[in-house]
């Protein structure tokens, strides 16, 4: 027990519970006082009570109490019953055998975890020894059980041998012919099939408390009562007889219930488990058992046989068995003696004689052809210049040898018994004829070497002597020479000592003489100096004390007059700044006025004329110019509602601003001058009158129609009189009421009555929209539905609703071509600028999308750029998309912002909300609107083009997402060709493998020049597609992490990948990507290098020599530092030099790796060795706001077709007037 690591105090736990166990089997049990009770039978029996239950350190009451009684728990509470001798002695046999089997358990646990077995490891040999098929006199419980699993093995053993040695064959496509064999899946079935087998009604029957043997049978043939394998015994009512493949057995099956049933008494286990000693406590842990309300717990041993069987058999399906048949030679048990009956029935019955014919008529011998070339192609080294492929190779070698008995399949060739050996024998001649001649090159080399060193000896020993003699004859001469050397330098050392001491004698006595004169001159001049520097310094300060006071007091002096003057002079300038500002605000209304004045007396003349002459010539159609001038008027009562609706909101705005006190008396002014313009205003009106009173003399239809437009006219004087509060606004609307007319006037009186009313319209319209585009509260892009508000209300007065809807949808569906034209043809670049996406954020500010309360443009360009992505070609596509889309995103973080920002940062001034200052800026240029010109102002954003940002965030996710799925879908296939070095490049004999045409083969690297060329083809399409270096940036840091977990798991999980030559083939490729990194540049491959710390580290680990000195630390600290434990231990199990020939780590490493994995076992997050692919977006939206560069919308070559588009000509107009010099 020490050897399997029992301890001492497990060891004396062992031996108290088998001591324990052995008491208990000696106490006795007698009838009780009461009826159906028990108790114990005498003294002896209460000793082995007491005995027992010290050993088990348990109550004896309790022990006593468990063993004659039983609890049961119902609703009421729990009722004891009382147990008779038969029944406790029953209890006392069931609590011996659950303490053995639980202490069998525990003994069979510890030393499995003794031997120190690993879970982890694939490769495990196991050994199963079986007694065999037994048939007896009197066959039992026991025999059927141990029949049962021969069956079973011998449906495997068939399975394997039969099966899978024919299904081999018959997948090779050899010439073979199909052995029978029997099948004895039916009796398994018999014998196992739920709910009818053998096992379950001897389960059903042993549950029932009333079933015996007879019921059990009866049922048995009740449900099999023509099963060809079952049959009724002649003599016996309860037997049966089974056929197995061994032959029939006949089973007694008076003892097959009392042997399969196995129950659990519960106060059994928790008595033991309430035990002081911890071993005996431990073999029975607690559990919630306990409070079940039976005391018993039915165990069937046939089904817990059954269920170990199968999974033995699961077992052994997972691995490659080897069999060992043991034959009877004769059943007296006797030496050197054989049945020859017997033994024929037990290899027939076996299978062996099945498998000996299979062994005779098949291929015993098989191997793939890489293996057979590998080891008899040295017979044959003429032919693996790569003339022949493997398996034309493998042909020509047997052939060349004369072998007959062998066949060819598709990956392997098929051996009869004895022609390995013959391959064998004559491989061993030609490694002897190599050895031979190794064997005379060396002992040529051995000879040469001996010669070639007696040779050095001599000569060494030549040249020693004669050089001793040489340093014997030079020692002397150079000892003369040192000798004469010596006495002429003491010599002249005695004289030049007796001269230096004279020297510095006199030398001293002079510098002290001239020290001490020199010292008393320069302390004089010391003195002479420090006391005019004294006075000096004393003169300085006395005078500049005078100067400084003078001074100031001549600056004070300065300051007071110069501060008298300023003031004088600041209030003259002020009083002449005020008469002046006057006067200039006095001549610029006047001037603004007498042009007013002329350009409208120049008009009225031009209007008389045409009335002259339209009188004179064409009579007739007066009536139709009457009526025009009607719808001009309501048009004009039309336009001044719609003023009116515009100058209430505008109106809400400046009350704030009331309260200042310039503020008013601008308005005070503002009022007198519009006074004065009403009153012009009125003289127009009045002289229209005059002129519809000569036209009613001579219609009475036309006289009629002027005075209702008096009358309209009078009372759009009283709302402009009422709108006298706001002056800028007014002063905007009267300017554009203004223009309108004249414009009306003109084309009423100049053009035909067919072309009055088409002139008319367009006009009005652009006029209108754009009018309602400068609302801020009520303002409505013009792509937008048209909705009924009180604004467009008065319209139907003059034209149908049928005419202005028809001219509202035809404009956005001109807005819409325009967009879905640049969504879906290629615009293309200029300057590195995205056309399209320039052209789309142009036109949704000029239509005013982004102040939009409510709109369906934003959808629309997001559905469009998800079409273009569906149906497009995606390697020119996608990148055009990903710039467009994120230079779009750009342009809309930079300009947009929400009501809040907009209102806490811009702040507008009373005298630059101006109407007509703001109708100048957007027909000119609609960037002045938004304040991209001087870089002061934004967009003020509704919530439809916030939520438009955050699509256009997400469809750039997108398509980044769909670009880097692309390229891993295409770098897949490279990378499974370039992680294992190809087979046609080993060397043979010297020489490079050849393709059966005799023409080289491609080079080991051209796998990785397909990657190399990849990654060109992936940055050229990304850069002439003007991509963000930021997002080719990201896609070339995750394309080489794909590269590093698809290498670094392909090399974990193929053996043949982990060699030393593959490591030198992958090695030499990662340099190439290394070249490629540094060629593209850190702007936009980054830290990509680092991606591949991985792969790099698993190949520098297998290319390194000397493994085997190495410890754990230098592995994960120096060599893999990125590398987990598991990881390093998979890669030194699976390693194998192909080239050197070289070990693995050592064996110490090994276990000290092991060790570690045994402790981290639990942990589940590494229990895994390979890497998980990200499929997370590596960027945020702050990151792509952070990382884009600027664009400037404006500065772009706009395509030819916006040209036939009348919405987009604002387009064109702004680069017309952006290249005027």
């Amino acid at each position: 027990m020490d050897i399997v690591g029992i301890s001492s105090e497990e060891q004396e736990a062992i031996f108290r519970t088998l001591a324990a166990i052995l008491h208990l089997g000696n106490v006795d049990f007698s009838p009780g006082k009461e009826h159906d009770s028990s108790t114990i039978k005498d003294q002896k029996s209460d000793f082995h009570l007491q005995m027992a239950s010290n050993l088990l350190m348990c109550d004896v009451n309790l022990l006593l109490a468990t063993l004659c009684t039983r609890s049961i728990q119902t609703l009421e509470g729990v009722i004891i019953k009382a147990l008779d001798c038969n029944a406790a002695t029953a209890g006392r046999d069931a609590l011996a055998k659950t303490i053995y089997a639980r202490l069998f358990d525990w003994l069979v646990e510890k030393i499995n975890r003794s031997v120190g077995q690993d879970h982890d490891s694939r490769i495990k040999i196991g050994v199963l020894d079986i007694y065999g098929f037994e048939c007896f006199k009197h066959n039992s419980f026991e025999q059927f059980c141990i029949n049962f699993a021969n069956e079973k093995l011998q449906q495997h053993f068939n399975e394997h041998v039969f099966k899978m040695e024919q299904e081999e064959y018959h997948k090779e496509e050899i010439n073979w012919s199909y052995i029978e064999f029997i099948d004895n899946q039916d009796v398994l079935d018999l014998i196992e099939k739920k709910p009818i087998g053998i096992i379950a009604l001897l389960d059903e029957a042993c549950m029932f408390p009333k079933s015996t043997h007879g019921t059990f049978s009866n049922k048995l043939f009740r449900n099999f009562p023509t099963h060809p394998r079952l049959e009724k015994a002649k003599f016996s009512e309860t037997d049966f007889t089974i056929s197995h493949y061994a032959g029939k057995v006949s089973y007694q099956t008076e003892t097959f219930l009392d042997k399969n049933r196995d129950y659990v008494v519960v106060e059994h286990c928790n008595l033991l488990s309430s035990s002081k000693c911890p071993f005996i406590a431990g073999l029975f842990p607690s559990s919630a058992e306990e409070f079940s309300r039976s005391s018993y717990k039915f165990s069937s041993v046939a089904s817990r046989f059954k269920q170990q069987l199968q999974s033995l058999m699961e077992i052994l399906s997972s691995t490659e068995p080897h069999y060992i048949r043991c034959v009877k030679p004769n059943s007296l048990n006797r030496p050197q003696k054989f049945e020859n009956q017997s033994i024929l029935h037990q290899l027939r019955c076996g299978g062996v004689l099945e498998a000996v014919r299979i062994s005779l008529a098949g291929y015993p011998s098989r191997k793939t052809y890489n293996e057979f070339v590998d080891r008899f192609g040295i017979i044959a080294l003429d032919m693996m210049d790569g003339r022949y492929d493997e398996k034309t190779m493998t042909e020509k070698i047997l052939q060349r040898l004369n072998l007959r008995n062998f066949q060819l399949g598709k990956t392997k060739v098929f051996l009869r018994a004895g022609q390995i050996g013959v391959l064998d024998s004559r491989r061993a001649e030609v490694l002897d004829s190599a050895a031979k001649c190794i064997q005379g090159r060396l002992r040529t080399f051995f000879a040469r070497r001996d010669f070639l060193l007696h040779q050095s000896a001599a000569i060494s020993l030549q040249a020693c002597c004669r050089g001793h003699l040489a340093r014997k004859l030079y020692t002397s001469i150079r000892e003369e020479t040192a000798a004469i050397v010596i006495q002429k330098y003491a010599r002249r050392w005695l004289f030049r000592h007796a001269y230096v001491q004279l020297y510095m004698s006199i030398v001293f006595v002079q510098s002290s003489i001239r020290g001490f004169s020199a010292r008393q001159k320069f302390l004089y001049r010391k003195e002479h100096r420090a006391a005019s520097i004294i006075q000096a310094f004393w003169r300085m300060c006395k005078i500049r004390s005078a100067y400084c006071h003078r001074q100031s007091n001549i600056i004070a002096i300065q300051c007071l007059w110069r501060q008298k003057m300023a003031k004088r002079e600041f209030r003259r300038l002020k009083q002449e700044a005020n008469e002046a500002g006057a006067l200039r605000v006095a001549k610029t209304k006047l001037e603004k006025q007498l042009e007013d004045l002329t350009w409208r007396l120049h008009l009225e003349k031009k209007l008389r004329v045409s009335n002259e002459e339209s009188k004179l010539g064409e009579i007739s159609k007066l009536h139709k110019t009457v009526e025009s001038l009607s719808l001009q008027l309501d048009a004009a009562k039309l336009a001044t509602v719609n003023e009116f609706n515009k100058s209430a909101v505008l109106q809400r705005q400046l009350e704030l601003s009331m309260k200042e006190k310039s503020a008013l008396e601008r308005e005070v002014v503002a009022l007198s001058e519009l006074r004065n313009e009403n009153e012009i205003l009125k003289n127009s009106l009045l002289s229209l009158e005059e002129k519809n009173s000569a036209l009613e003399q001579e219609l009475v239809k036309a006289k009629q129609d002027t005075s209702a437009t008096i009358q309209k006219l009078e009372k759009v004087e009283l709302t402009c009189s009422e709108l006298q509060q706001n002056l800028r606004s007014l002063e905007e609307k009267l300017s554009n009421l203004e223009d309108e007319n004249h414009v009306l006037r003109q084309k009423a009186i100049s053009a035909t009555p067919k072309s009055i009313r088409p002139g008319y319209v367009k006009p009005f319209l652009d006029k209108f929209s754009g009018a309602l585009a400068l609302s801020s509260a009520d303002r409505k892009p013009s792509f937008e539905s048209p909705t009924p508000s009180k604004i467009i209300a008065p319209l139907s007065q003059g034209f149908s609703d049928s005419r202005y809807t028809k001219l509202t949808t035809e404009r956005h569906q001109e807005n819409y071509d325009i967009l879905s034209r640049c969504i879906k043809e290629n615009l293309g670049f200029k300057d590195g600028k995205p056309v399209a996406a320039c052209v789309i954020y142009r036109c949704l500010l000029h239509w005013h999308a982004f102040e939009s309360e409510r709109t369906s443009i934003f959808d629309f360009i997001i559905e469009g750029i998800n079409e273009v992505l569906k149906v497009g070609n995606e390697d020119t596509t996608l990148p055009y998309w990903l710039s467009n889309a994120s230079a779009l995103l750009c342009l809309l973080q930079k300009n947009l912002r929400s009501n809040g920002y907009l209102n806490a940062n811009s702040h507008r001034s009373p005298g630059s909300s101006g109407l007509n200052g703001t109708v100048t800026h957007v027909s000119k240029s609609p960037f002045k609107y938004i304040g991209l010109e001087d870089g002061l102002s934004f967009v003020e954003a509704k919530y439809p083009s916030l939520l438009f940002k955050q699509q256009l965030t997400a469809c750039v996710e997108k398509i980044f997402g769909l670009i880097r799925d692309n390229l891993k879908k295409e770098i897949s296939p490279l990378l499974g060709l370039c992680i294992q070095a190809p087979k046609n490049q080993r060397v043979h004999g010297g020489k490079l493998s050849r393709s059966p045409g005799g023409v080289p083969q491609q080079s080991p690297s051209s796998q990785w020049d397909s990657i190399i060329k990849f990654l060109d083809s992936l940055m050229s399409r990304l850069r002439e597609n003007h991509v963000p270096s930021f997002f080719i940036r990201k896609l070339i840091t995750q394309v080489f992490s794909f590269i590093n977990i698809s290498l670094f798991n392909s090399l974990l999980l193929r053996r043949e990948c982990c060699t030393f030559s593959n490591g030198e083939y992958v090695k030499s490729g990662l340099a190439e990507l290394e070249k490629w990194i540094v060629t593209a540049k850190e702007e936009f491959a980054g830290t990509s290098w680092h991606e591949l710390n991985y792969i790099r580290q698993a190949v520098g680990f297998l290319v390194i020599h000397q493994k085997r000195k190495k410890s754990l630390d230098e592995i994960m600290q120096d060599l893999c530092p990125a590398l987990t434990i598991r990881q390093i231990y998979r890669i030194s199990t699976m390693y194998w030099d192909d080239k050197y020939g070289t070990q693995s780590v050592s064996n110490e490493v090994v276990a000290q790796m092991r060790e570690t994995l045994n402790k981290d076992s639990q942990n589940l997050t590494s229990n895994s060795f390979l890497l998980d692919d990200d499929l997370s977006i590596p960027f945020s939206t702050e990151d792509i706001y952070m990382a884009l560069p600027p664009v400037d919308p404006s500065d772009v070559e706009l395509p030819k077709f916006l040209s036939e588009y009348p919405s987009a000509q604002f387009l064109v107009k702004n680069i017309n007037v952006n290249t005027l010099p």
